[in-house]
């Protein structure tokens, strides 16, 4: 049964640091590409990281570039989103998806046509 499952969301204040993983359970991450998604309140789902492990292709989004670091374990098994410098507007539930493939399409393009395999939600609240 193949199952992602997002963990390690907390309440930090701004400025503060948290690491997401996302666990592949029933298959490996070999030849996919893996992605953070979060959605806010009366906000749409913004895709805010993702990472394929076939061509190596990483794309952040404009507002979390430079303070957040996805990555992968040697065993492509856990994805992980390091977010530093977290301010309010980083408030969300953030969601790790799955989908197979050779190349990464980008961000855009999984968040208008999805992904294969979403884990639940762990929410992030960044307290001003």
């Amino acid at each position: 049964d193949v199952q992602l499952q997002a963990s390690g969301g907390g309440l930090v204040q701004t400025g503060g640091s948290l690491r997401l993983s996302c666990v592949a359970s029933g298959f490996t991450f070999k030849d996919y590409t893996i992605a953070w998604f979060r959605q806010a309140p009366g906000k749409e789902r913004e895709g805010v990281a993702n990472i394929n492990t076939r061509d190596g292709g990483i794309f952040y989004a404009d507002s979390v570039r430079g303070r957040f670091t996805i990555s992968i374990n040697n065993a492509k098994t856990i994805v992980y989103l390091q977010m530093n410098s977290l301010e309010p507007g980083d408030t969300a539930v953030y969601n790790c998806a799955a989908e197979g493939s050779a190349l990464n399409h980008g961000l855009e393009y999984y968040a208008l046509y999805g992904m294969r395999h979403w884990g639940k939600g762990t929410q992030v609240t960044v307290s001003s």
